[in-house]
């Protein structure tokens, strides 16, 4: 039997664990096996592969408001500048009047503008105010700074949000922002709590200084005159991977419609033959490689799937 590179990978490292385990008997340290476990995970996406694809702006007035005026700018040939942000997704389809656009953006320049920024400092709870505001009733804009900048503090700078910050600072540049409590000046040297306890306290520092902002100009391109156009341009671009029934070999259908069945199939390292087939179907067939939020389009349904690995 030709073993594929997975099942050689698999092999070496399991003739090289064996030879450490025997290592590790001889001088009496023990040894611990270890099982690794690949996870297909499969959901149904109940919208249309065009409808899914479509962009629409959320309701909310922090990012919902400037998106929407943005696409209010851009369609179907105009152009709108933000200095320091980008108020749409890059790459997003939009339908206007029948047709169908993709965003863009290209940098135009870059330009001095005053700008406030916000940092905290840590306040020890014993010497946390009577007066101190909890976090939860500030307005939206800014909590959502200040709960930021307690995530950069507390993980020590290693937080998934610190690169939304310029150093150590939050700066305000989206229009609800520069509406809020934190930009009225309101909240300077305020200390704000995270908790009704006093736990995690922060005094507020704001300060405004010029920088040098990005300009960011979005426009659209049209890709579709038509609706049946804009499906083709859909399934070429976010579709990752097309079967069907009639295409797909007898045992990796049977693994894929039990995954569908029950949202999820796992087997234990080696893996079969039949489920490596199905992986390689999917584009999942790179060595010990997760993924996730790729789409599916088989048997004429749609479908979200990935493959998680998982070492126990």
């Amino acid at each position: 039997m030709t073993l594929t590179r997975r099942r050689t990978l698999q092999a070496t490292g399991t003739v090289a664990l064996t030879t450490l385990t025997g290592c590790l008997n001889d001088t009496n340290f023990g040894s611990q096996g270890t099982t690794k476990e690949y996870t297909l995970d499969i959901d149904r996406i109940e919208s249309s592969p065009v409808e899914y694809a479509l962009y629409e702006p959320d309701n909310s007035s922090l990012f919902g408001g400037p998106a929407q005026t943005a696409l209010e700018n851009i369609l179907p040939e105009g152009r709108h500048t933000t200095y320091g942000f980008e108020p749409l997704p890059t790459d997003a389809y939009v339908e206007y009047e029948g047709s169908y656009y993709q965003t863009k953006y290209v940098v135009t320049g870059r330009q001095q503008i005053e700008r406030q920024i916000v940092r905290v400092e840590t306040v020890p709870q014993e010497q946390v105010p009577d007066d101190s505001i909890l976090v939860e009733t500030l307005d939206r804009p800014s909590a959502r700074i200040i709960k930021i900048l307690h995530s950069y503090t507390v993980s020590g700078g290693e937080s998934g949000t610190a690169e939304l910050l310029r150093d150590d600072g939050y700066v305000l540049r989206w229009p609800s922002e520069r509406e809020s409590r934190l930009a009225s000046g309101e909240l300077n040297e305020q200390v704000v709590t995270m908790t009704d306890s006093g736990a995690w306290a922060y005094r507020v520092d704001i300060t405004t200084e010029q920088l040098t902002e990005t300009a960011h100009t979005a426009f659209a391109v049209e890709v579709a005159s038509s609706q049946s156009d804009f499906r083709k341009v859909v399934f070429g671009s976010r579709i990752d991977t097309e079967l069907s029934p009639d295409a797909l070999p007898a045992e990796p259908q049977e693994i894929l419609e039990q995954a569908i069945a029950e949202e999820t199939y796992t087997e234990e390292a080696p893996i079969t033959e039949a489920f490596e087939r199905l992986l390689d179907l999917l584009g999942l067939g790179a060595v010990d490689t997760a993924e996730n939020g790729k789409q599916l389009w088989y048997n004429d349904e749609f479908y979200r799937y990935g493959l998680y690995i998982n070492t126990n």
